[in-house]
This record gives C-alpha cells, sequence and structure tokens, in this order.
C-alpha cells in the first residue's frame, strides 16, 4: 500500500494459496489454513492418474476377497478338470481365443481344461497377500531398525548399517529355494498353500527390509538435530518416546510412499519364484506358476500367457501409478 500527501489508504491483499481455504461470515474474508491431510488429499484427488490406480487396486482387492462367491457365481472350482473343453489331437481349448465363451469367460487351460476365470481370482488373492504382508513385514523392521540407527549412531548404527548392506547383497533367490527345499509341506497348521504363502512372507519380507530401513535412517539423522527434538530431551524425555512420537510421526509420509511402491515389487518377486517353481505349489492357482505352464503352449494358445501376463502388468502398474501420485501429494515442496 502507498502512503502519501494525496494518496488514500488502500488495503492490499494477496491471493491465497491454492492449499489455503477462505471461510469466514458473509462480508469478511478469513484465510483458514488446511491441514496436511487435507492438502495430501486435495492434491491427490486432482492427480487423475493416481486416482485411476487406486480405483484398480481396490477392484482387484475387492475381487481377491470375494474370489470364492465369484467362481460359483460365474465360474467353476479352480482345480476342477474340464476336458471336453479340450481338444484331444492337439491338447488345446475347443474354440477361438483359447476357448472363451458365455460358461468359461476367461477360456480354459491346455491340457487340463481348468477354468482361468477362477485360477486368476485365487491367483490374486495369492499374490496381493504376499505383496501386502510382506511389505508389512519389510516396513516394521525397516522402521524399527532405520529409527535406531539414526537415532542413537555410533556403534549401534555401525552394526545396524552393515547387517543391511550384507543383507543387500545376499542371494535372496537362492536362500528362497534352499529354504523352500527343506520345508515340510505344511507349516504352522496351514495347508501346502498357505504354508508356502507364510515362507514367501517370510523370506521377501525379511530381505526388504534394509531398503527402507536405509530410507530411515537417512531421515532421522537430519531430523534428530531439530529443535524439537532437543526441546523434548530437555524435559526429561527418553529415547522410546522421542523415537515413536517425536520422530515416527514425521516419517509417516516417505513411510507410506515407500511401502506403497514395495507393493508391486513383492508381487513381482513372488511370481518370478512361482514361475521358478519355489513359490505357489501346484495345483493352488498362481499367476507366475501360470506363467511357467504357458511357456510350452505360448505358439498354439497365446491367451494362455497374455491373460496371467496381463494381470501382472496391471497391477504393477496400478500400484507404481497410485504410489508416484501419493508421493507427489504429500511432498510438501510441490505446489
Amino acid at each position: 500500500m502507498s502512503l502519501g500527501p494525496e494518496a488514500s489508504i488502500s488495503d492490499e491483499f494477496t491471493t491465497p494459496d491454492a492449499d489455503a481455504a477462505a471461510v469466514g461470515v458473509p462480508g469478511e474474508k478469513v484465510i483458514a489454513g488446511r491441514s496436511l491431510k487435507q492438502i495430501a488429499w486435495r492434491r491427490l484427488k486432482k492427480d487423475r492418474v493416481a486416482v485411476g490406480g487406486g480405483v484398480v487396486v481396490i477392484v482387484l482387492i475387492v475381487l481377491a476377497i470375494l474370489a470364492p462367491l465369484l467362481t460359483r457365481l460365474f465360474g467353476h472350482p479352480f482345480g476342477e478338470y474340464h476336458i471336453d473343453q479340450i481338444d484331444p489331437t492337439l491338447s488345446t481349448p475347443k474354440g477361438a481365443w483359447g476357448g472363451i465363451s458365455r460358461e468359461f469367460i476367461l477360456g480354459v487351460e491346455p491340457t487340463s481344461g481348468r477354468d482361468m476365470f477362477s485360477r486368476i481370482l485365487y491367483g490374486a488373492q495369492t499374490s496381493l497377500t504376499v505383496g501386502f504382508l510382506s511389505a508389512f513385514l519389510s516396513t516394521i523392521l525397516g522402521v524399527l531398525f532405520g529409527l535406531t540407527a539414526g537415532y542413537l549412531g555410533g556403534w549401534v548404527d555401525a552394526v545396524i548399517s552393515r547387517v543391511m548392506d550384507f543383507l543387500l547383497a545376499f542371494p535372496q533367490l537362492l536362500f528362497a529355494i534352499a529354504l523352500v527345499s527343506v520345508l515340510p509341506g505344511t507349516l504352522f497348521g496351514f495347508g501346502g498353500r498357505w504354508s508356502r504363502v507364510a515362507v514367501l512372507v517370510f523370506v521377501i519380507g525379511f530381505f526388504g527390509w534394509p531398503y527402507i530401513g536405509r530410507i530411515v535412517r537417512g531421515q532421522t539423522l537430519s531430523l534428530r538435530e531439530r529443535e524439537f527434538v532437543e526441546a523434548s530431551k530437555s524435559l526429561g524425555a527418553r529415547a522410546p518416546r522421542i523415537l515413536f512420537r517425536e520422530l515416527l510421526p514425521n516419517l509417516a509420509a516417505p513411510i507410506l510412499v515407500y511401502t506403497t511402491l514395495i507393493i508391486p515389487t513383492n508381487i513381482l518377486n513372488e511370481a518370478a519364484l512361482s514361475f521358478l517353481g519355489v513359490g505357489i505349489p501346484p495345483p493352488n492357482p498362481s499367476w507366475g506358476g501360470m506363467l511357467s505352464d504357458a511357456v510350452a503352449f505360448y505358439r498354439y494358445d497365446p491367451m494362455f500367457m497374455i491373460i496371467p501376463g496381463g494381470m501382472i502388468f496391471i497391477t504393477v502398474l496400478a500400484f507404481n501409478l497410485f504410489g508416484d501420485g501419493l508421493r507427489d501429494a504429500l511432498d510438501p515442496k510441490a505446489r
């Protein structure tokens, strides 16, 4: 505003930021700031690509949960053979597009005639279970060890850092093959399918925590010298309270983003292990196992490979798009 002998006094209003909300009584304009959660949600809603990825993820989760019901309504049991749908000469499905028809929505498998629709649904159940649980295990271990190493420093930081380096260099695939070969078929009271899921969750989750552990350690090193940490120490707060009440809430955004991005990686790892024969044991359905079976038939029945491969592609792409959008929404420097 300008103050001069002939100038009138006028108020200058700055345009409110896009992340601020205008509230107040009629006739008065009061600018009220939004919380970080509101800002992040507003940004995420504007990102149509991320919202589309999130919608696909939700649909996949619903399909996996409702797999038994959808199989009864629109398919057949995933282990049921339908030899009448197979050409006895070529061992391939009768009809075009892998035997797709009203009775078999996604066709049938070569040789066995098992329903592809039900096997895709139960394969989604397996892949998403492994992806989410192993990501949860990696996040818990990574946050715990990363916080401890970054805050305490010294020999504790050195030991945890060397353990992370060792696990990052350890051949995860060879360990999984060796572990699966020596474990019994039934584990923790579960059958063959879910006992193998438990083994995959342990292997993938245990060897995945150093990635998030490094991120949390680096962020903790920068936060432990901040004023709010020094204030907590001056008030007599002990290390556990500082770690979990002061530092951890400030690390929620990168932890959430990394967890979202590590889920598709875990799904790919499970598919790769099943493809190599050390994942979900047959005849239990798995996308990676279906790809492995399709290697011998992709020339004669390409749909047998396209359908599970397309499901893996769509699932991983949806998680990555949603994770990228979530990262942008939670970035405090983004406009």
